[in-house]
């Protein structure tokens, strides 16, 4: 299925319902009287975060929504039924802004959380709420108020606790697949991810977290260049960066550049993103011989910090379960610093 991370809908809350002018005409009743009830009042729409979805793409469809009417009031002092209000099932992470103007107006983050964005209009009164000393027999009603009308934008936040990013051809897509059970697209030539996608690290005992997998970036990614910049926002809910490089451009000098390019778009589309902890991936190592191997190790570990670098293969699953483990308790630690 196509990522969706952003829709326009309109929604329209339900009318007040009517109240109606209405005598009693009973036998053996000597003085009628007025007796029409009052309107019900429209449905509300609300909003509601569910952790059940994932993208927006269920509004590819469907992209207007109405709730209920009021029904009118009736004679015998009934009064109309409430229209039903109506909820709408986001994904966690959504943001929810005023389509004409752009204002913020919240944002849902949490598996249940409801979010009134229109109200259903007020009932009319009936003719028995008009009723008074001197005027014993009113012949007015009021009618019920529309709804509340307007136009939303939605837009997705991935709510994921580590992202990977990096060059095209990287080799994330294949991490994701080796540390998770989703299913990303997989291919030797770049761009092979082209919408990002989620997967559940389990560690057993009740102990998960998520990974995204963002579309590679290129120099000038912050400025439109490339798949990238459409998706950096997703990052900036996640907790740890995890940079993935191929271990066979250590040879070439092209990692220090390489990093350095990646957090300067970071730096561009957001300056607390590319202030997130960070990790180096070194991946495809299966491509190395041994003693290649050990060499370009002492050769890293000399420019860069040794409990924030890692080695793996997908193809053997070299070091996967060591980065698992590493990335859960690295969590850990920032929820209790945050806490």
């Amino acid at each position: 299925m196509k990522f969706v991370d952003e829709v326009q809908i309109d929604i329209k809350a339900g009318k007040g319902g009517n109240g109606i002018a209405s005598f009693r005409r009973e036998k053996y009743i000597e003085f009628g009287g007025p007796d029409g009830g009052d309107g019900g009042d429209g449905g509300d729409i609300y909003l509601r975060g569910t952790k059940s979805l994932n993208t927006l793409a269920d509004f590819r469809t469907q992209k207007k929504f109405q709730s209920q009417n009021g029904e009118n009031g009736m004679g015998k002092n009934k009064t109309g039924r409430k229209g039903d209000d109506l909820d709408i099932c986001v994904p966690l992470g959504t943001i929810v802004c005023n389509a004409e103007n752009g204002v913020l107006i919240s944002e849902l983050v949490n598996d249940g959380e409801k979010l009134l964005v229109a109200k259903g209009g007020k009932h009319g009164f009936g003719n028995l709420r008009f009723k008074s000393s001197t005027n014993r027999a009113p012949r007015k009603a009021t009618k019920g108020t529309d709804g509340e009308e307007l136009s939303l934008k939605l837009e997705l936040k991935l709510l994921a606790d580590a992202g990977f990013l990096g060059k095209p051809n990287a080799g994330k897509s294949s991490l994701l697949r080796s540390m998770t059970r989703a299913k990303p697209k997989v291919a030797n030539y770049p761009f092979t991810t082209i919408n990002p996608s989620l997967g559940v690290v389990d560690i057993g005992y009740g102990e998960s977290y998520v990974i995204a997998d963002i579309p590679g970036l290129i120099e000038g990614a912050a400025d439109g260049i490339g798949l990238g910049i459409q998706f950096l926002k997703h990052l900036s809910r996640t907790n740890i960066l995890l940079h993935v490089v191929d271990i066979q451009n250590v040879e070439k000098g092209a990692i220090a550049r390489e990093l350095s390019e990646i957090n300067d778009e970071l730096a561009k589309f957001d300056k607390e993103l590319s202030e997130k902890t960070q990790y180096i991936i070194f991946n495809k190592i299966d491509l190395l011989s041994n003693q290649h191997l050990a060499i370009l190790r002492d050769k890293i570990y000399k420019e860069y910090d040794e409990d924030k670098v890692f080695f793996t293969s997908t193809v053997n699953n070299y070091g996967i379960e060591d980065l698992k483990m590493y990335i859960l308790k690295e969590l850990k630690k920032l929820k209790e610093f945050k806490i």
